[in-house]
């Protein structure tokens, strides 16, 4: 992984600074689009366990329709950029890079909506022994990123995985189960999570 960029202190970082980094419960994020990248330890996490993981009912009947075929790490790159169109977005051309080396490393990975040969919608984040950790999602047809976050759930789930980090809560991820928790909290059960002898694939 020979990808190396500067954070906004003039820090090189790498990926193997980053994937020590999210050891640490800190995670980078850029200013704006072409803006510099910071570090972040936020005070409360939005996480998902398996006892509070829930589908609405609604999309239950549209994951039996199979509107869309859904593969995993199939288009990484396009993901990546794909959840980076948007007005005000916090993925760089340097996160792009830091996280693409990480996934040729294995680490990172995506989860592809696709309806014919287009990519409509999709998820990315990292794998760190039995914690998942998801960084962005978008969706360019109905539902298409709910139904990546409910085949990235049975992955996770199938492999062994115990926690899925979401970062910050939002409206959508609450419907799934997720929760706020303290950084005390999280670190114990990341801590867990990590002791997790499970693999991606």
């Amino acid at each position: 992984m020979s990808v190396a960029v500067r954070d906004a202190d003039g820090q090189r970082i790498t990926p193997e600074v980053v994937v020590a980094a999210y050891l640490d419960r800190c995670f980078p994020m850029a200013d704006e689009r072409h803006g510099p990248l910071r570090w972040y330890r936020p005070e409360e996490r939005a996480i998902i366990t398996w006892d509070a993981w829930k589908i609405p009912p609604s999309l239950r009947k549209t994951w039996r329709k199979a509107p869309y075929r859904l593969t995993m790490d199939m288009a990484f790159a396009r993901v990546i950029a794909a959840c980076a169109e948007r007005d005000s977005t916090w993925i760089s051309p340097d996160i792009e890079r830091l996280y693409g080396a990480l996934h040729q490393a294995g680490v990172a990975h995506s989860v592809e909506a696709w309806r014919g040969d287009e990519l409509v919608g999709g998820l990315y984040g990292l794998a760190l022994g039995g914690c998942f950790c998801g960084e962005s999602m978008f969706h360019r047809a109905d539902d298409a990123a709910k139904l990546c976050v409910m085949a990235l759930a049975d992955h996770l789930r199938a492999r062994g995985f115990s926690l899925l980090d979401c970062q910050q809560q939002t409206p959508h991820m609450a419907r799934f189960g997720a929760r706020l928790i303290s950084d005390e909290e999280y670190a114990a059960v990341f801590a867990s999570a990590l002791a997790a002898e499970v693999t991606w694939a």
